[in-house]
């Protein structure tokens, strides 16, 4: 900082250097006073579109999506065959959750640039998550003075959006030669500030092997990164309760 300060002392008009100067404060943290720095050089230049580009990266980091996505309107107007310029306007796309634009500024990115290794990232990056899942599997247990146990199931969870998701599921049970089985179903509401909220139930053939019926939900809600609050409601044929996994 002290060279780009020197410099900056030797010329205080050149937009270069202080362009250079608003670079390392924003790599140095100093948000408020790289954006006022970019401010002030456009200002005098609005005709470099790595000016624009700048102040668009201070507002990201921000969290100023709409200012930056400005910002890197402008960068992009200004010289619309730049591969970089593609690929960051693409970044601050993703981040206010415009997947499918962001893929297209992505791919637009790697057609004038097909060796940009950031560009193929950001594709990866911006792939949709399935949207069913389907799941099955069975468990044998042998006993050498009684007949086996064997369990099956099958499951479908679905994220329908980011916010909402539902799941069924049928499980098969045999326990010394007495068959049983249930359906149960699920669905999971979800929101960044509160967590996530499952409500469901199942019904099933019981033949005094499992539960009758049941009913739960599960409320998860971080307070710290690496702790999580987790309630279980449980209904059986026996009774009602709430349980509380430890951590």
């Amino acid at each position: 900082m002290r060279i780009v300060e020197r410099e900056l002392a030797r010329a205080p008009q050149d937009t270069d250097v202080r362009a250079w100067r608003a670079r390392v404060m924003t790599w140095s943290g100093h948000l408020a006073e790289a954006e006022k720095e970019y401010l002030e050089i456009l200002k005098v230049s609005r005709n470099d579109p790595d000016d624009w580009m700048g102040l668009a990266s201070v507002y990201l980091r921000e969290g100023r999506i709409e200012d930056s996505l400005r910002a890197q309107d402008r960068a992009v107007e200004l010289d619309p065959k730049r591969a970089d310029l593609r690929a960051a306007r693409a970044r601050a796309l993703r981040a206010a959750g415009e997947r499918n634009e962001a893929r297209m500024e992505f791919q637009k990115a790697l057609n004038l640039d097909p060796t940009s290794m950031e560009a193929r990232a950001g594709l990866i990056s911006v792939r949709g998550e399935p949207k069913h899942e389907m799941r099955f599997g069975q468990d044998n247990d042998l006993f050498n003075f009684t007949s086996a146990n064997h369990d099956g199931w099958v499951s479908l969870v679905s994220q329908w959006t980011p916010h909402w998701a539902t799941s069924f599921a049928g499980s098969f049970y045999e326990r010394a030669g007495i068959r049983a089985g249930k359906f149960s179903g699920a669905i999971t509401g979800r929101l960044p500030r509160w967590g996530a909220l499952t409500v469901g139930g199942a019904a099933g053939h019981d033949n005094a092997v499992i539960p009758k019926s049941e009913a739960f939900f599960d409320v998860i809600h971080g307070w710290k990164a690496s702790e999580t609050t987790r309630w279980n409601l449980f209904t059986d044929n026996i009774g009602t309760g709430i349980r509380r996994p430890g951590f």
